[in-house]
């Protein structure tokens, strides 16, 4: 590692409470969660919401968000890309945010350990997985959308495919806890690994200036042990800014509060967590008078850009506290550790 950190780790001082009733108020009466009122609803982001209810201790909000997603489930399995007050306004069905709904589920599960409520939303989870396994290749990646006409588009994102590999662990998890074995499942899951670790011609260039790319495979847990310590290394300079947070993009002076969790959350994932509590103490004071966090700031002015308070930032933002300081039984979801002791998932480092 050729980049230094001074700082030491810092005790939580992000108000939890005030997080996640952000997105309890922005949350529809039918269930569903926007950006923010007046924008737009994509399945990835609401499921990602859901989480920060659940974390917040809105569980009432949060089955009314699953509700939600189950109620607009496409006969394909899939879900349109956004929705607009419950009309849908982009029908492009996209395999990452429709896969998302297994993780959504097995956090859910983690924190409640509600069994019954695993039985309810599996016909759900079951048609969204094979939906997207529907569109992988041989070669193991997946592509990333059917076009509203229905074309497949055969082009594979490394952030999307990364995501849905984290989504097949998930969706394997509950399958195990119901008891159904997912043979098809387990085959599909190894050959998009073996792709995000040793095939990365597979996957459109264009996005590596995106930070995304840069720490999903990790994040995900395709790329674990000394690969995933190699990635890191490789690319800190590209896109960490010291003592501010994570670029969204490489080449441009913004700095997003939820790529700066979500690294916070592959770092934790990889077991170090004190360099992760050292990055997260960065954003820890980006927040609203209301206590909300802010989507993202441009420097070195430090301007506060968008300024529209983002419910699925807020919410990936008490996912990488829970993951640093253990506030509910779901804080090591993306955890290496966790998926290899319990058994859910055989080491392909």
């Amino acid at each position: 590692m050729d980049f230094k950190i001074s700082q030491s780790p810092q005790r939580l001082s992000l108000d939890v409470e005030s997080v996640a009733t952000l997105i309890a108020k922005t949350q529809f009466e039918n269930g569903e969660i926007p950006w923010f009122r007046g924008d737009k609803t994509d399945p990835w982001d609401h499921v990602e919401s859901i989480m920060g209810l659940t974390i917040g201790g809105y569980l009432e909000n949060a089955r009314q968000g699953f509700q939600w997603m189950t109620a607009n489930q496409l006969d394909n399995g899939g879900w349109y890309s956004s929705y607009k007050n419950g009309v849908p306004e982009d029908k492009t069905v996209d395999t990452n945010l429709t896969a998302y709904i297994a993780v959504g589920v097995y956090h859910h599960y983690l924190i409640t350990h509600d069994r019954m409520f695993v039985q309810q939303m599996w016909p759900t989870v079951f048609r969204a997985i094979q939906h997207a396994l529907r569109l992988q290749a041989p070669s193991g990646e997946i592509y990333w959308a059917t076009s509203p006409a229905g074309v497949v588009d055969p082009m594979a994102l490394l952030t999307g495919s990364s995501s849905i590999y984290m989504s097949l662990k998930c969706a394997l998890a509950l399958a195990r806890l119901l008891n159904l074995a997912q043979p098809d499942w387990e085959a599909a899951l190894g050959k998009l690994g073996e792709a995000i670790r040793c095939r990365p011609h597979l996957f459109n260039v264009t996005k590596s200036r995106f930070s995304m790319d840069w720490f999903y495979p990790i994040l995900c847990g395709a790329l674990s042990g000394e690969q995933a310590q190699k990635r890191i290394d490789k690319y800190w300079k590209k896109f960490v800014v010291d003592g501010l947070g994570v670029r969204c993009v490489s080449d441009q002076p913004w700095i997003t509060i939820a790529e700066t969790s979500e690294f916070v959350l592959a770092l934790a994932a990889m077991g170090n967590y004190r360099l992760a509590s050292i990055v997260f103490s960065w954003i820890q004071d980006k927040c609203y008078e209301d206590g909300s966090c802010w989507c993202g700031f441009t420097f070195p002015d430090m301007v506060i850009w968008p300024e529209e308070k983002i419910t699925w930032t807020n919410a990936v933002v008490l996912m990488a506290a829970d993951a640093l300081y253990n506030l509910t039984p779901a804080g090591n979801l993306f955890s290496h550790a966790f998926w290899k002791t319990n058994g859910l998932l055989p080491d392909e480092s």
